[in-house]
C-alpha cells in the first residue's frame, strides 16, 4: 500500500471539535418547557507535551476483536503517513514546544519507511513505537538497537499483550499471536533494548495481582527487569461490538465547572494527527467529533468532552504516553 502523500490540508470536512450527536428529547408536551441540551466540560491544550503520529493510518497485520480504530488488513480508512508529511507535522510542532513523538497505527512495522522516518524524528526528541509485536525479525530488532545507539535522544518501543498466557492474548488477537509478541520482546532485549509491555486491564482481577502475573510471565520468558504500563478498556471501535459501546449516561455531561479538574486528561498536553488531519488524541481518531483542523494550528483551542472515552479517561486519569 503507497503512503499517503497529500497536502495537510487537503482533509476531508468534519464535524466542530469535539461535537458528538447527542440523543434526542423526546417531544415536550404543549405548553412545557423542552429540557436544557445536556451540557459537557471543555478542555483546553495548556501545552503540547506529546505529539502522536499514526503513522501507519489504519493498516494493520492484525485484527484484534477489541481494536478501538477496527485496523486490519488492506485498511486504508487512515492511509499510510508518507515521510514528508511526517516530516512536515514534526515541523509544524516544534514551535509549540513539542517534548516526545509516538508513531502508531495501525500496525507501524508495516510503514515501508518507519526507519527512516524514526531517523529524521530523533533528531528532535524521544520517539516511541507502540506495535503489537509480530513483526520484530533478527534484522529489524538489531536495525532499531543501533538507531538507539546512535539517536541523540531516547527510542522506545512498546509491545501490547492482553493476556499473560496464550490462549487469554490471542482470544482477542489470532492464534500464534502471543508466541510472536514474546519472541519479538525477547529478540529485541537482544539488541540492548528494554521494550514496555502495554497490557489492557481487561479482567475483574484486582490490579496489583493482574500486574503480578504479567511481571511473573515476563521474567519466566526471559525478560529480566519487566515494564509495563496498563490501561483501561475503552468501549470503542470493534470493543464496542464485542461488548457494548458507552451508554448515554456514561459521559461527562453535568459536571460543574467548579469539579472539573482538567489536570486528569491528556488532552491538555497532546494531539494526534494522522493522514486526514488533527485530532484531539490518539483514541478519538475514528470517532465523530474527533477531529479538530487540518493543521495543529487549528487544534489549538479548546475540547468539548462530549465523547464516552472522555469519561472513562477521566475517572481513571490515565494517559496514552509512557507515563
Amino acid at each position: 500500500m503507497k503512503p499517503h502523500t497529500g497536502s495537510p490540508t487537503g482533509s476531508p470536512a468534519a464535524p466542530p471539535a469535539g461535537v458528538s450527536p447527542a440523543a434526542s428529547a423526546a417531544p415536550s408536551p404543549a405548553g412545557s418547557a423542552a429540557p436544557e441540551p445536556a451540557r459537557y466540560p471543555a478542555q483546553p491544550l495548556d501545552h503540547l507535551d506529546a505529539l502522536w503520529i499514526q503513522v501507519a493510518g489504519t493498516l494493520c497485520n492484525l485484527a484484534c476483536t477489541h481494536c478501538f480504530v477496527s485496523c486490519g488488513p488492506g485498511d486504508d480508512r487512515h492511509a499510510l503517513m508518507a515521510r514528508d508529511e511526517v516530516r512536515s507535522r514534526v515541523a509544524e510542532a516544534l514551535p509549540l514546544g513539542v517534548k516526545e513523538f509516538y508513531f502508531t497505527g495501525g500496525e507501524p512495522f508495516v510503514h515501508p519507511e518507519l526507519m527512516e522516518i524514526l531517523g529524521d524524528t530523533l533528531v528532535h526528541g524521544p520517539c516511541t513505537v507502540l506495535t503489537n509485536g509480530t513483526l520484530l525479525p533478527e534484522a529489524r530488532a538489531r536495525a532499531l538497537g543501533v538507531l538507539a545507539a546512535r539517536a541523540r535522544y531516547s527510542l522506545e518501543i512498546r509491545v501490547s499483550l492482553d493476556g499473560p498466557r496464550a490462549e487469554e492474548h490471542d482470544r482477542f488477537r489470532g492464534a500464534g499471536a502471543f508466541d510472536r509478541a514474546i519472541a519479538g520482546l525477547l529478540t529485541l532485549t537482544r539488541h540492548r533494548l528494554l521494550p514496555i509491555v502495554t497490557v489492557t486491564h481487561n479482567t475483574d482481577e484486582d490490579e496489583q495481582y493482574f500486574r503480578e502475573r504479567y511481571r511473573a510471565m515476563l521474567r519466566a520468558a526471559g525478560l529480566k527487569r519487566p515494564r509495563l504500563k496498563v490501561l483501561p478498556m475503552f468501549r470503542l471501535g470493534r470493543e464496542a461490538t464485542r461488548t457494548r459501546g458507552y451508554q448515554a449516561a456514561e459521559t461527562l455531561a453535568g459536571l460543574s465547572p467548579e469539579a472539573f479538574d482538567p489536570h486528569r486528561l491528556q488532552c491538555a498536553s497532546c494531539r494526534a494527527v494522522t493522514s486526514q488531519g488533527v485530532f484531539v488524541c490518539p483514541l478519538l481518531v475514528d470517532e465523530p467529533g474527533g477531529r479538530m483542523g487540518a493543521r495543529l494550528a487549528d487544534a489549538l483551542g479548546p475540547f468539548v468532552l462530549a465523547h464516552g472515552a472522555c469519561s472513562t479517561c477521566y475517572a481513571t486519569g490515565m494517559t496514552c504516553a509512557n507515563g
